[in-house]
C-alpha cells in the first residue's frame, strides 16, 4: 500500500513533468542535487515536502478589527513563513523528510504546522507577523519588505521556546563568527542577565527538550542575511555566488522576487530560479480536536514556477540553517571556498571577530510581557 501511495503521489505530479525542459544540467533544491533525466519524479517529490504557505481568507480579523485575509499584502510574509517553516522541518525531521498525501506523518509535523495557522495564538501566524511587523514601521496590511520579515522572525522566535531557534539577522553585508557563537552557546537568561556573556563550553551536553524547551548547549541556528545585489536591478557579477548558495546543505533558499512581488526561491536550473508562489488565495484551515491539520493545501502539488536570475529584484535575503555547531563551521568553511575567495566584489563578508566600530553585540533575549495596554 506505501508503494501504491508513492506511485500515485507520482502519477498526480508526473502531469507537469512537461514543464521543466529536456537537460543535463543539475537542478538544486536546498542543498540537494537532481537530474532532470534521471529522477524527475524524486525532484517534484522533494518540492511538494517543502510546506507551502499562500495567501489565505477567511481567518480571524488580525487585531480583532483588522483585515480578515492577506490577499494583496501579506506575499512576504508568507515566503518568511516558508523559510523558517523549512528550518523547524530539518530541526525535526531532516532534510530528507518526505511528504506523501493521506500519508500518518509525526508528530511534530503537526506541531510545525500548528505553528504557522492564521490564529492570533500560533507563535508565527499572519496575526502574529502582521502586528510584530508595527513595531518595525509597517502598518498592518502593508508590504513587508525581506530585511523587515527577518527582524520579525528574529522577534517572533525569542518566545518560541519549543523550537528554541537563535535567530541572526546579518547587518551591513556581514556575518560575525564571534557573535553567531555567543549567540548559539548562550545559556538561557533572565533579562537582568542579557548582557552577561558567559560561554558554555563545547563539552556542554546537547540542546534537548527539558525545562521547558531550553537547555545548556548550541541553540539551532536559522541565519539570515539581508542583501542589496545590485541598485535597479541585480548585478551580473554575483549570480554565480548567489547560485553557489542554493548547494550549500545548510540552504534554506533565499527571499526576494519583483518589486510588490514575493517569492520563496528554493533552487535553480541554469539560469533559472525556482521558487514557490504564495499568490493564491485559499480559505483559513484550522486544527482538527487531536490536533492534526488537513494538509493537502499546505503543499505545492504541481511544478515550481521559474524565472531567469537577471529578473530578480536586487534586495533579497539568503537563508540557511546550522542545527548543530559543527553545520555552522562547514557554512563558514563553504562561504570562505566558494564566496569570499572567488569573488572580486564579495555579495558579503564574513568575518571572525566583532566590528570594533560596531555597538556592542548582546545576544537578544525574551522582553518581559506585561498585559497592561497589550
Amino acid at each position: 500500500s506505501v508503494l501504491s501511495r508513492y506511485e500515485n503521489q507520482i502519477t498526480i505530479l508526473s502531469d507537469y513533468l512537461e514543464e521543466f525542459p529536456e537537460t543535463d544540467e543539475p537542478v538544486w533544491i536546498l542543498g540537494r542535487q537532481h537530474h532532470l533525466n534521471t529522477d524527475k519524479s524524486k525532484l517534484l517529490l522533494d518540492v511538494s515536502a517543502r510546506l507551502w504557505f499562500t495567501y489565505r481568507r477567511k481567518f480571524s480579523p488580525i487585531g480583532g478589527t483588522g483585515p480578515s485575509s492577506d490577499a494583496g499584502w501579506g506575499c512576504m510574509l508568507r515566503c518568511g513563513q516558508m523559510m523558517l517553516a523549512q528550518a523547524l522541518i530539518c530541526r525535526h525531521l531532516g532534510r530528507d523528510w518526505q511528504w506523501e498525501k493521506h500519508k500518518q506523518q509525526p508528530e511534530e509535523y503537526h506541531r510545525i504546522l500548528r505553528c504557522f495557522l492564521d490564529r492570533k495564538d500560533c507563535c508565527y501566524s499572519i496575526h502574529q507577523m502582521a502586528q510584530m511587523g508595527v513595531g518595525e514601521g509597517k502598518s498592518i496590511g502593508e508590504w513587508f519588505g525581506p530585511n523587515t520579515v527577518a527582524q520579525v522572525l528574529k522577534k517572533l522566535a525569542l518566545f518560541d521556546e519549543w523550537n528554541s531557534l537563535a535567530v541572526y539577522v546579518s547587518m551591513d553585508n556581514t556575518v560575525v563568527i564571534e557573535d553567531i557563537k555567543k549567540m548559539c552557546w548562550s545559556p538561557p537568561q533572565s533579562s537582568s542577565a542579557a548582557h552577561s556573556s558567559a560561554r558554555v563550553p563545547r563539552s556542554a551536553p546537547g540542546w534537548n527538550t527539558n525545562m521547558a524547551g531550553f537547555s545548556a548547549g548550541w541553540k539551532p541556528l536559522l541565519l539570515i542575511i539581508p542583501l542589496r545585489l545590485g541598485i535597479n536591478h541585480i548585478n551580473p557579477v554575483y549570480i554565480d555566488a548567489f547560485k553557489e548558495c542554493f548547494k550549500m546543505p545548510q540552504s534554506l533558499g533565499a527571499l526576494g522576487g519583483k518589486p510588490n512581488n514575493a517569492y520563496y526561491f528554493i533552487g535553480f536550473l541554469g539560469n533559472e530560479l525556482i521558487y514557490l508562489d504564495p499568490h493564491t488565495t485559499q480559505s483559513f484551515v484550522d486544527w482538527e480536536e487531536n490536533g492534526t491539520v488537513d494538509d493537502e493545501s499546505f503543499h505545492c502539488q504541481q511544478a515550481p514556477h521559474r524565472m531567469k536570475i537577471m529578473n530578480l529584484d536586487p534586495s533579497v535575503a539568503l537563508g540557511f540553517f546550522c542545527k548543530e555547531e559543527c553545520d555552522f563551521d562547514n557554512w563558514c568553511s563553504l562561504v570562505q571556498k566558494e564566496i569570499v575567495k572567488q569573488q572580486n566584489l564579495r555579495m558579503f563578508e564574513l568575518v571572525q571577530k566583532h566590528p570594533p566600530h560596531w555597538p556592542p553585540f548582546i545576544p537578544p533575549t525574551k522582553p518581559e510581557v506585561t498585559t497592561t495596554g497589550a
